[in-house]
């Protein structure tokens, strides 16, 4: 059941269940070390993680600079695929973008990959441009979305803060 998920701040200690999910959804996936440098040295970094059951079934990063956020990179385990998981994650990471005061969102997606460029679209992505030869293992061009992002609202508990 979707309504049972989980979304927190990405780990240390999360980083080999990440790098796991990164190895079955991309061609060249990130290694640890590199999510250990963007959670410690990278202070525009935000990363989570998705659990259902204590588990991690996805995972989502972003750089939130002044007043944009660029999504580095976002997947959901091959096993929990075509459920409306990566929706929901990228809607988390929307929000979280606004919650951090940016108003607009980007990320490149391979001209080939017409699902992920359903949900984005279904998102409020829309095509600006293209970056060509942009993925090093086939040299695809990579097509850039950008979307706004609604303006966080703070709760009225927060605003007593």
């Amino acid at each position: 059941m979707v309504s049972d998920l989980v979304f927190r701040s990405m780990t240390m200690s999360d980083i080999p269940s990440i790098v796991a999910i990164e190895q079955e959804a991309f061609a060249t996936p990130w290694t640890p070390e590199a999510f250990k440098n963007e959670l410690t040295s990278n202070m525009f970094a935000r990363y989570m993680v998705m659990e259902q059951d204590g588990q991690i079934i996805g995972y989502g990063g972003m750089w939130v600079i002044i007043d944009e956020a660029h999504v580095t990179n976002i997947a959901v385990s091959s096993d929990h695929r075509g459920q409306g998981l990566g929706e929901r994650l990228l809607s988390e990471l929307q929000q979280t973008a606004a919650f951090f005061g940016a108003n607009k969102m980007t990320l490149e997606v391979r001209v080939s990959n017409e699902i992920a460029q359903r949900l984005y679209r279904k998102l409020g992505f829309k095509p600006s441009g293209i970056r060509p030869a942009y993925y090093s293992d086939n040299n695809e061009d990579a097509l850039i979305m950008w979307a706004e992002l609604n303006r966080y609202q703070p709760t009225a508990e927060e605003q007593e803060w």
